[in-house]
């Protein structure tokens, strides 16, 4: 079991790995980038260790999820910056936005104030039905 003291640092040794990386983009026709639709990242929530980190859809299709130990690592893990998660590009990401998309991230905090996010919730649920 990892102690306190050691989760601390190795979040921050991530944190540090990932700095000055951007949100990746997909863009192989060269739109206009805010012309692209939006795949966000989310912090669902959860309990100490066990957090729910989730990508959807700006149209509200869920496109993955992560359980993380740290919002600090969700970026990484959804795929948000650039670099990270190739796969989940290629297997989720592109089949679902072939023509481009760019990637956003949602802390807890700001999930229920996030306007283009609840959206994306209210279509899910209307997909739902």
């Amino acid at each position: 079991m990892t102690t306190k003291a050691a989760e601390k640092l190795y979040l921050a040794q991530h944190e540090y790995e990932m700095e000055g990386k951007g949100y990746a983009i997909y863009n192989p026709q060269g739109l206009e980038i805010s012309s692209l639709p939006v795949i966000y990242g989310f912090n669902n929530g959860g309990s100490e260790g066990w957090l729910s980190a989730v990508a959807i859809a700006e149209d509200g299709e869920c496109l993955g999820g992560h359980c993380c130990s740290a919002e600090g690592y969700m970026l990484h893990d959804l795929g948000i910056l650039e670099g990270t998660r190739k796969d989940r590009h290629e297997e989720s990401y592109q089949k679902h936005y072939p023509n481009g998309y760019r990637m956003d991230f949602v802390s807890y905090k700001d999930v229920k104030n996030h306007i283009a996010l609840n959206k994306a919730f209210t279509l899910n649920k209307e997909q739902e039905k």
